[in-house]
């Protein structure tokens, strides 16, 4: 739609902080106000708005997108929605290993085997982890306590989370995101490191770059959504 605003501001509002459009409150897709739980995204969010020129586009707004789907989709049913990115551990993305050439091998485990060590401390879990495409089971009590962790986040972690790891296709990833073990260039090394390979072999057709563009920029934006929340 065509911008209608002049002015865009945010202020404490109630538990949370509004984002005002000529002072008049913004709401969600779902009609609920837009309220945020920091001052910092309060601004971020304020300054998408503010960045539009005549014609409002929300694929230029992707902090908003995360901050309206926190409220309209996942505050309804956080339970559930931690659960489904705690069911990413069961066929663990840092678990598969590569049976070769050596280079991928050595590579993978460079990268993702201090993973695995820092979320077996941290945790206190254990990981199966094989060679090949054969389904390698993880341990229950790994499961449970993975699943433990992402039902402690909140309606706005978990919806910034949800892309980063649907995105690495790993739990741990989106773990080790959430406690500053990862900035989002690690954290898109680590999951996307075979297509990495693949393309430095093989290089990269046209498609591939632009989905590749697209999904770096979404697990950016959730980093730094989850950075304004610790603010």
């Amino acid at each position: 739609m065509k911008r209608f605003y002049t002015d865009v501001g945010w202020s404490a509002d109630g538990d949370g902080w509004g984002i005002r459009l000529d002072g008049k409150p913004v709401r969600t897709p779902a009609r609920v106000p837009l309220l945020v739980p920091t001052a910092a995204l309060a601004d971020a969010v304020a300054g998408e708005w503010r960045a539009q020129a005549d014609m409002i586009k929300p694929a230029t707004m992707p902090l908003t997108g995360l901050a309206n789907a926190a409220i309209d989709r996942v505050a309804a049913a956080p339970e559930a929605f931690a659960h489904g990115l705690a069911r990413f551990a069961e066929s663990e993305l840092l678990c598969y290993r590569a049976e070769g050439p050596p280079p991928l091998v050595a590579r993978q485990a460079a990268v993702w085997d201090p993973l695995i060590a820092w979320a077996r401390a941290r945790y206190d879990v254990e990981f199966a982890v094989t060679a090949g495409i054969i389904h390698a089971g993880q341990p229950p009590a790994t499961l449970a306590r993975l699943g433990t962790a992402y039902a402690s986040f909140d309606a706005f972690r978990l919806a910034a989370l949800n892309p980063v790891v649907t995105i690495c296709g790993s739990a741990v990833i989106g773990l080790a995101v959430a406690e500053g073990q990862l900035d989002a260039a690690a954290a898109w090394q680590a999951g996307q490191l075979d297509e990495i390979w693949q393309a430095e072999q093989w290089g990269e057709d046209p498609l591939a770059t632009a989905s590749r563009i697209e999904r770096q920029a979404a697990l950016a934006s959730a980093t730094t959504m989850l950075a304004l929340l610790a603010d």
